[in-house]
């Protein structure tokens, strides 16, 4: 399982003392306002930040960092990624699952023939889309709900995909 979230992205500089925009993941920003740090990715280079001030402006949470403190140093941070660890992401409902979790999953039949994996969960004007590469190599996209998918268990390292048809 994944220890790693991108938990919100960087926007665009508010107001004049350092703060930033940063847009939720979860669409709650809840839990980003009790962070006291967190890990900034950009360009492919993390580093942590220490949280000098934060409140909610939903739909986003505005953030101040440490060493931050003007709105030019604040557009460099622009486009980086939050990362958290397990414990800091959004708390889920039991019937709710970490997008990352759910990548890689073998997609079984209700046989337990393996008929592809996840490859990605991708939001859809209607809800969430599985992305699905078959093993013959094809893409395809499934709605993410109970009439497609009886058992989601990442702990187990696969789905179970039972209706077929819908691959047609």
């Amino acid at each position: 399982m994944t220890e790693k979230f991108i938990i919100g992205l960087i926007g665009a500089p508010f107001g004049v003392k350092g703060f930033v925009k940063v847009h939720p993941c979860s669409g709650e920003t809840g839990h980003l306002l009790k962070l006291q740090s967190v890990t900034v990715s950009k360009d492919g280079k993390e580093r942590v930040l220490k949280i000098e001030e934060s409140s909610s402006a939903p739909p986003v949470a505005l953030m101040r960092f440490s060493g931050i403190d003007s709105p030019e140093a604040a557009k460099a941070l622009n486009g980086a990624q939050l990362l958290a660890g397990r414990e800091q992401a959004s708390p889920l409902d039991a019937s709710e699952f970490y997008i990352e979790d759910l990548k890689g999953l073998a997609v079984n039949t209700e046989n337990g023939e393996i008929i592809g994996h996840i490859t990605d969960i991708i939001e859809g004007g209607g809800g969430e889309l599985v992305e699905i590469k078959l093993t013959g190599g094809e893409i395809k996209l499934i709605p993410f709900r109970h009439e497609f998918f009886s058992e989601i268990s990442p702990e187990k390292g696969k789905i179970i995909l039972q209706n077929l048809w819908i691959l047609e």
